[in-house]
Order: structure tokens, then C-alpha cells, then sequence
């Protein structure tokens, strides 16, 4: 029995090691990619400096979903806490205490928003460069001109906390958006954007905001590292049943929340409100881009 007993000790005692070598090895490899660092060649953005293009700048902050992680006021926030992310924490943008706002140069804010990297070259956890890389300038310039000239927050958030699971699901799966940084080609020529009109392609530009939800491929399904309580995003390809819907319907449901069959949608798991901001035509060319995608089951992603 002793004998017995020892083995199974010496076999418990294995399986600990082993545990203990595999989450240090996935502590060592995220660790080394967060501290990489990159060398970002930033282009030169013209900055408007009227108040029409500094209230467009505050529109394209609602509409690209910059509010809804660094809060209404632009002072940051613990946007997501849960044991299988950890604590994600969106940086204040403002001028205020502890705010990027009184440091940032115009080509940090170019280097962040399009590159996901920090003035310090190394990656910024979740700030989804990959979806904002596409911006045109002008509209990246409106946007930091408002940045520029938002009130300032004074905060005191703690800082971010990634857990293990996420870390995990980051490495397995490679669907996990830790680092955007990692998946935008920062050496490829500047995108051309489309001129802006109810056009399917200029829908598309408008729509790369919707990725990180629903998927490249806007399929919609489960989304990675998100808590276990948030439902799955739906299905925006003809595949789904937006294709039951009319143009009508679908403006109606982002300027109120509401879908045809009469369900409220919560803001929480889709920010409806500041989508709905947008404006009629820019809904529309969305409304085209869906309906041109090709029809794929749900969570083909």
C-alpha cells in the first residue's frame, strides 16, 4: 500500500510540474509578445482645426466605438472584468490626471489608432488597430482633432490584468484580439478609402467597425474572450436572418434598438445608440455592403 501510495504521489507530483511548466510557458510567450516592440513609420495627417470637423471627430469617436470602451467622456475605464479576461482597462484620452491627452503628439495618436502601438513602440492591448487602420485621413484627422480638444477627466484607474484563460485562447485559437498590433501589415501602402456615398464599398468601409464582434467574415457566432453571459453575434450575411429584414428594418433597428419581431436589443452586447448616430445614407451604404456579402452559416466567422 505504501508503495501504492508513493506512486501516486510521485505521478500527482509530475502532473503539478507539468501544469506549472505549461502556464509559465504561457505566461512567457505572451509576456514576449506584449514587450515586443516595433518600429512604425507614421504618415503625416493633416489636422482640421474648424468646429464642423471637430463634431464630425466627436461623431466618428461614437459611431467607431471608441466611447464604448474609453467611456462617454473619453476618460477611460474598466471596460470588461471577468475571470476568463481578466481586467481590461481603457486608457484615458483626455488631458486630464493620468490622461494621454496632455503628452500625445499627433503622431502618437496616429501610431496608436492605425498601428495599435504605443509612443514606446510596443503594442496596445485590445485597442483594435486592425479595424482602424483603414480610416482615410480625413477622418483620422477629425478624429484627433477632437481628442485634442476634448474637456479633460481627471481618473485613477488600476491598470490591466490579463488572466490566463484569455492568454490561452489567444495563443490556440489566434481569433483572440490581445494585440491588433499583430495583425495589421504596418509595412503595406495606405489603403485607398472610397469616397463616401451610398455605395456598397464605401458600406464596407463603414462596417469594418462591426468585425470585432461578428467576425471578419460578419458570420457572426460566438466571440472569443468575451464573459460566458454574452449571447452570440448574430449572423449580418444574407445567411442570417437579416435577410428576412428590409432596408427599413434595419435602419429602424439601429436608430431604436428594437428588431421587426418586436425584441430590444441590449446596448450592452451591441451599442445601438451610438451606431444610430450615424446618418441615413451612411446606414443605407451599410445596408448595401450587407447585402452584397455572400450567405454563410452562423459562426463561420
Amino acid at each position: 500500500m505504501k508503495r501504492v501510495l508513493r506512486w501516486i504521489g510521485i505521478v500527482f507530483g509530475v502532473l503539478v510540474g507539468l501544469v506549472v511548466l505549461a502556464v509559465a510557458g504561457v505566461y512567457a510567450v505572451t509576456e514576449a509578445r506584449i514587450n515586443r516592440t516595433y518600429d512604425i513609420r507614421v504618415e503625416e495627417v493633416p489636422i482640421p482645426t474648424d468646429a464642423d470637423a471637430i463634431a464630425y471627430g466627436e461623431r466618428l469617436m461614437k459611431t467607431r466605438g471608441c466611447v464604448d470602451c474609453h467611456g462617454q467622456n473619453l476618460g477611460g475605464r474598466v471596460f470588461l472584468e471577468s475571470p476568463t479576461a481578466g481586467r481590461l482597462v481603457a486608457t484615458n484620452l483626455t488631458a486630464g490626471r493620468n490622461g494621454i491627452g496632455s503628452y500625445y503628439t499627433v503622431a502618437d495618436y496616429v501610431r496608436a489608432i492605425r498601428h495599435g502601438v504605443g509612443p514606446d513602440g510596443k503594442p496596445l492591448l485590445f485597442m483594435p488597430a486592425h479595424e482602424y487602420y483603414f480610416l482615410s485621413d480625413a477622418d483620422l484627422g477629425a478624429m484627433i482633432a477632437y481628442l485634442k480638444s476634448a474637456p479633460p477627466v481627471d481618473s485613477d484607474l488600476p491598470p490591466s490584468q490579463v488572466a490566463l484563460p484569455i492568454r490561452i485562447l489567444y495563443l490556440l485559437t489566434g481569433q483572440v484580439a490581445l494585440l491588433p498590433a499583430e495583425w495589421v501589415d504596418h509595412d503595406a501602402p495606405r489603403p485607398t478609402p472610397p469616397a463616401p456615398s451610398v455605395t456598397a464599398a464605401y458600406g464596407q468601409y463603414l462596417a469594418v467597425t462591426c468585425i470585432g464582434c461578428h467576425g471578419p467574415g460578419l458570420s457572426g457566432g460566438p466571440i472569443p474572450g468575451v464573459p460566458a453571459d454574452w449571447p452570440p453575434a448574430p449572423n449580418l450575411t444574407p445567411g442570417g436572418r437579416l435577410s428576412q429584414w428590409s432596408e427599413d428594418d434595419f435602419i429602424r433597428v439601429m436608430r431604436t434598438g428594437v428588431t421587426p419581431d418586436g425584441k430590444q436589443i441590449a446596448n450592452r452586447y451591441m451599442p445601438w445608440q451610438a451606431l444610430g448616430q450615424m446618418t441615413d445614407d451612411e446606414l443605407k451604404a451599410i445596408w448595401l455592403y450587407l447585402r452584397s456579402l455572400p450567405a454563410k452559416p452562423t459562426g463561420n466567422r
